[in-house]
């Protein structure tokens, strides 16, 4: 099916993909390439240092753009587009890194450089595109710029619809500066909304993807696979990533986010309890390993088709125009603490528990998915507005109908004048 049928333009649909090729897609494919020269050279931090240049960027800055550009009844597919970048970096780079392309020690310097290519594509294209009209509205007060690129986004017929939608947030900001970090959490109106990206951002990097990669070598080679063809079958995890992230993407406009993140992180936790017991029993019995091996390739389907990606789309949607960069920032800032304290500990928790490391992931995926069950509302088709007027019930509770009758009366008079 062609773009423009999905899409309300086509310059939405090539804005998507200037942004994500310099973006999430260099991400990944950076994070992949590094891997053949830190291998050979045992030096696992400069692959941190390397994911800690392009996270600004890439995981942060790229799903705020694409939640503000994209229409009501796209925006959980055009934010998963961060994710489907991401993973398709992630498994060019595996292509590219193996041996008999550019893995080899003597090609590094050309691996390495090739990563190029993506950001000067970003710096050719990118230009040509408007900023986002939620932030030439509400923060620049441009409603001309505002008008011209939703025309561009969405098309001459269909821009009203998100203009009036824009222009009620502005109204009911009434002049607010976007907020500083540190703000937020004073802040009573963004309470459970903070709290949700915190656990659902801490509960992605502590999920268990990363003992799954961890154990996925042994696993493969107690399958019977030899060391030679291992890198082709993690091609396989990088394909699994890769179409799932793509499935999220048409599947969540339709279904939902609570289904698929609640789904996502149920699936993850029985995927737990057979990978504890598979792994248990794998030297006994010859045939366990390929149930490991179906465990495995069954938890990375369930993190992509849940948290994997649905996390930055919620962080998007959670929050109005005056609170949402703020909330990147801090989500931006768990997840890398998050990821630095996994790897610092995951050593010692799979020495110390082995296989049973598993059963601390199962945990925490149940935990999580028990929270968004009775937390986080359903954002489907909902306007920023109204995803806050949901949160409003737990922050204020009964305080929440005096306040959104105020707001209404006040629409009322502006109206009138």
């Amino acid at each position: 099916m062609a773009p423009s049928h999905k899409f309300p333009s086509w310059t939405l649909f090539l804005a998507v993909c200037a942004v994500g090729i310099g973006g999430t897609f260099q991400y990944g494919y950076n994070v992949s390439i590094i891997n053949a020269p830190t291998q050979a050279c045992a030096e696992p931090l400069l692959e941190v240092a390397w994911r800690f240049a392009w996270a600004g960027v890439g995981l942060c800055v790229q799903p705020l753009y694409f939640g503000e550009v994209a229409p009501k009844h796209l925006r959980g597919g055009v934010a998963m587009g961060s994710s489907i970048f991401l993973t398709g970096g992630i498994l060019t780079g595996q292509i590219i890194g193996l041996r008999e392309l550019l893995g080899g020690e003597r090609h590094w310097p050309l691996l390495l450089s090739s990563s190029c290519f993506p950001a000067f594509a970003q710096l050719l294209f990118l230009p040509w595109f408007p900023e986002s009209p939620r932030y030439l509205l509400i923060d620049r007060g441009d409603e001309l710029s505002c008008a011209k690129a939703l025309k561009r986004f969405h098309g001459s017929s269909e821009y009203r619809r998100e203009m009036e939608d824009i222009q009620r947030e502005c109204f009911a900001l009434d002049g607010e500066k976007p907020k500083k970090p540190w703000q937020l959490f004073t802040d009573r109106g963004v309470r459970w909304q903070l709290i949700t990206v915190i656990v659902l951002t801490m509960g992605q990097q502590l999920s268990g993807i990363n003992a799954i990669y961890f154990y996925a070598t042994y696993i493969f080679k107690q399958a019977g696979i030899s060391a030679e063809k291992i890198p082709y079958v993690t091609l396989g995890t990088g394909a699994c990533e890769c179409v799932t992230a793509l499935t999220c993407g048409f599947l969540i406009d339709y279904l939902g986010r609570r289904v698929l993140i609640i789904g996502g992180y149920l699936l993850m936790t029985l995927c737990s309890v057979v990978l504890t017991l598979s792994l248990t029993y794998q030297e006994l019995y010859s045939w366990v390993s390929y149930v490991s091996m179906t465990s495995i390739f069954a938890f990375i389907l369930s993190f992509g088709l849940g948290p994997g990606g649905i996390t930055n789309t919620l962080t998007a949607e959670l929050f109005i125009q005056s609170s949402r960069p703020a909330a990147y920032m801090i989500g931006g800032t768990v997840s890398w603490i998050s990821f630095f304290t996994i790897g610092m500990l995951f050593p010692f928790i799979v020495n110390g528990l082995k296989q049973y490391c598993f059963l601390v992931f199962l945990l925490e995926c149940s935990l999580v998915a028990a929270f968004i069950f009775l937390v986080v509302p359903e954002t489907k088709n909902k306007s920023f507005l109204e995803i806050k007027k949901e949160f409003n019930k737990l922050n204020f509770g009964r305080n929440a109908q005096k306040k959104e009758t105020e707001l209404y009366e006040r629409r009322e008079l502006h109206d009138e004048f």
